[in-house]
């Protein structure tokens, strides 16, 4: 089995793993303590602005992004990112207060792949932003296609993983039992499991809850299915179970962010005042925007 580290320094071509957006210089004190954990390397922006611009300059593999800050908040930093094609990819992690029901709905509908909530919790922040920084590597690793010359057991690895996840999405509403699924991949549960923790963060089934509710946010988004045809299809015994999963992994009900994002479609019609004199700027030389590479060798989520 490839080591872990190996699997996450062969994914790693961009120099900037996480870009951290925020005016206040105590929180991103505390977020880049937490990074830290796991040498990832990072850059900060002090306001909306300036992180777009470093955002072009660096591209992420991940942005995590205050929503309050005065000038361009992060709403109207969101909107601008996923409106420049190089980086309407990069995921984006809201950083909103943890009982603003509003404001995570908000997020969600400029485009916001997750939010963490404040105070943060150590555990939380590492775990949603592993979840998003694997996924982003897996899908890095696929587009380089093996040859005969590089075509090494971590390419194995990422043929394994991404050709489970193929099975497992179509099989949304009755998934295979992990052992029958490890036999139609040719391989023992062991193996697989190590595979998935090594390139998603998380084992198989850890994987296959979360990709279920990232496609149950896709659909209720992008949609119109009652939300009991959308319990059927991805699995949930009851809309009741579907609606208590949904609330608990994006803080918010599945009718609640539905509203919100039918309401900010509608918005988009309109002139987004918001971003009335607040055009992105260059970044000056100064010290809110550096590049931090922690000493030590990179390692992958445990």
């Amino acid at each position: 089995m490839t080591s872990e580290a190996s699997l996450w320094r062969a994914g790693q071509q961009i120099q900037t793993d996480v870009l951290l957006i925020d005016d206040s210089v105590s929180d991103l004190r505390v977020l880049m303590d937490m990074m830290n954990l796991k040498d990832l390397r990072i850059s900060v922006a002090l306001s909306g602005e300036r992180g777009y611009q470093q955002a072009i300059l660096l591209k992420p593999s991940l942005v995590l992004l205050d929503v309050r800050m005065p000038g361009m908040n992060g709403i109207a930093t969101c909107k601008q990112f996923k409106a420049h094609p190089a980086l309407r990819s990069i995921p984006v992690i809201f950083l909103t207060s943890a009982n603003d029901l509003t404001e995570r709905l908000d997020g969600f509908a400029a485009g916001a792949v997750d939010y963490i909530g404040k105070p943060y919790e150590v555990q939380e922040v590492l775990a949603r932003v592993g979840v998003h920084l694997q996924r982003n590597l897996v899908e890095v690793k696929m587009d380089e296609q093996p040859t005969s010359d590089n075509f090494t057991e971590a390419n194995m690895d990422v043929r394994l993983v991404v050709q489970t996840q193929q099975v497992l999405r179509q099989k949304l509403a009755n998934p295979p039992s992990l052992e029958r699924l490890a036999l139609g991949m040719g391989t023992n549960r062991r193996r697989l499991n190590e595979a998935f923790q090594a390139l998603c963060g998380q084992p198989v089934f850890g994987w296959f809850r979360e990709e279920r509710l990232r496609q149950a946010n896709s659909q209720v988004r992008g949609t119109n299915k009652p939300f009991s045809e959308l319990s059927d299809a991805l699995g949930y015994s009851t809309p009741a179970n579907f609606s208590k999963a949904f609330r608990h992994r994006f803080g918010c009900s599945p009718s609640e962010m539905r509203s919100q994002n039918q309401g900010a479609v509608e918005a988009e019609l309109e002139p987004d005042s918001s971003l009335n004199g607040h055009s992105a700027t260059a970044i000056a030389p100064g010290h809110e925007s550096q590049a931090l590479r922690p000493q030590g060798a990179a390692q992958v989520w445990r």
